[in-house]
């Protein structure tokens, strides 16, 4: 299961959230701690599906290049129809916290599946809305988990990015 301690960090653009995660992986961050979430393309181009390939995973709308390379990098993936955010891709180890919030039915006071699964590795609901509110304008998360030490690490790293904002979530 996925560490309750986690740092995130917000991205205006994929690229900028691409190069984060880069940065993690050159800081020798374990890749399996790093979760990515951003939003589908819902008004330009409709994801069509996802398929895997070995170990990549390869996208089918107008993003699939940079959801295949960040997939290639990152531990799981997944392409979810989130009521009220719309489609959202995701890889990392948030993915199956996602699923197993989405089998267990878990509903937390008028969250998402999305703000469910946050909730349960420890993030505060005011900071679930104001995630959710960033996805929907199409802007990216990038999330850290583990111990203290690592997620205060990683607060350093991703304070030195092009981030908007970076914050740690203590369980």
């Amino acid at each position: 299961m996925v560490d309750q301690n986690s740092c995130v960090a917000l991205y205006l653009s994929q690229t900028e959230a691409e190069a984060a995660v880069r940065m993690l992986q050159q800081a020798e961050f374990d890749i399996k701690k790093i979760s990515l979430i951003g939003k589908g393309d819902d008004h330009e181009e409709h994801p069509i599906g996802f398929y895997s390939t070995g170990k990549r995973v390869k996208l089918w709308a107008k993003k699939g290049a940079f959801w295949g390379g960040v997939w290639g990098l990152l531990f799981g993936a997944g392409l979810f129809w989130i009521p009220g955010v719309g489609p959202v891709l995701m890889a990392g180890p948030l993915v199956a916290v996602l699923v197993a919030t989405l089998e267990s039915a878990v509903v937390v006071g008028g969250l998402s599946a999305l703000g469910a699964a946050l909730y349960s590795i420890g993030i505060p609901k005011e900071s679930i809305i104001r995630y959710e509110t960033a996805l929907n304008i199409e802007q990216y998360l990038v999330v850290v988990h583990g111990s203290l030490q690592e997620v205060e690490r990683a607060y350093e790293v991703l304070s030195a990015s092009e981030s908007t904002d970076v914050a740690i979530h203590l369980s």
